[in-house]
């Protein structure tokens, strides 16, 4: 079967940078998208790198700091975190699938497989 397999969590300082990755085996993806969730929150849409050609969405929160690339050779996704704010604190879930509609990527049911995910932890 597939796997997403993140690393590169850990914490950081307020205002300051992380970057996040995810490699999958056993299959390849064209759309690959990060979200995240905080304790007692859904897991909501953080980025997503869509189909073959890479158009990168943001959700509004995280727009302008985080940057999404896709590496299709390797099969991996990374998340480039910057001037992280507290509210970035959460556990990092790296998301993959095939054949997604655009109106699908911020929804967590579109996509097939999921790591185990990865905490953020942002200090003030």
């Amino acid at each position: 079967q597939a796997q997403l397999e993140e690393s590169g969590g850990g914490s950081v300082q307020a205002g300051g940078s992380l970057s996040l990755s995810c490699a999958a085996s056993g299959r390849t993806f064209s759309t690959m998208a990060w979200f995240r969730q905080a304790p007692g929150k859904e897991r909501e849409f953080v980025a997503a790198a869509f189909r073959s050609g890479g158009h990168t969405y943001y959700a509004d929160s995280v727009k302008g700091r985080f940057t999404i690339s896709k590496d299709r050779a390797r099969n991996t996704v990374s998340l480039q975190m910057s001037s992280v704010q507290p509210e970035d604190t959460a556990v990092y879930y790296c998301a993959a699938g095939n054949r997604l509609i655009l109106s699908q990527i911020y929804n967590r049911a579109a996509y097939d497989y999921w790591g185990q995910g990865t905490q953020v932890t942002v200090s003030s």
